[in-house]
């Protein structure tokens, strides 16, 4: 058992503790952008774990209206990162050029973002049937994240019969575009 039998745990541990902290900025970023409620327990904890970082980063990218700019960045910085981090512990160091991990970090957060509203949307329906009209801040804030395209889809596909498609008409619109956009990240 040489040093390659460490790689793969350590590089999945490395991309794991990378995704998780990408996935909370990004949803921080998410829920600014729809101005969710900012009191939620989930958008605390998003804000308390971002912020040390974010704030001085802010002074230097400043953001424009909602769009905050500071966090984009961020995500960009930290999945470059990691691309490089998986590298190194590859042994392969330096053999990417960097325009193209410029961008395949580019489309490994997009389609960490549309993998987000997957899950999202998968979970918010499932929770409709199971528990329709219950109150739990996670759901609130799914909520809060996903009608923005819920509403877009209904303006193509009005509820029939009191049942709305347009969970399933964007996460069919989600899988052309990750099967669209995919071949360029790898």
């Amino acid at each position: 058992m040489g040093s390659s039998y460490w790689q793969n745990p350590i590089v999945f541990l490395v991309q794991t503790a990378f995704m998780l902290y990408i996935l909370a900025v990004m949803l921080r970023f998410l829920l600014q952008l729809v101005r969710a409620d900012a009191f939620n327990p989930l958008s605390q904890f998003l804000l308390r774990i971002t912020e040390p970082v974010l704030r001085p980063m802010r002074r230097l990218i400043p953001g424009t209206r909602r769009f905050d700019t500071a966090s984009v960045v961020f995500m960009y910085i930290l999945e470059f990162a990691s691309l490089e981090a998986v590298l190194a512990i590859r042994g392969m160091a330096g053999v990417a050029p960097a325009p193209y991990l410029l961008l395949a970090a580019l489309v490994s957060l997009v389609l960490l973002l549309l993998n987000l509203y997957l899950f999202t949307i998968i979970i918010q329906v499932i929770f409709s049937w199971v528990s329709p009209g219950a109150y739990n801040p996670a759901l609130s804030v799914l909520y809060s994240i996903n009608e923005p395209l819920l509403e877009q889809a209904r303006r193509v596909i009005p509820p029939l019969g009191g049942i709305d498609f347009s969970p399933l008409l964007v996460l069919v619109a989600i899988e052309v575009i990750k099967m669209l956009i995919a071949p360029f990240g790898s």
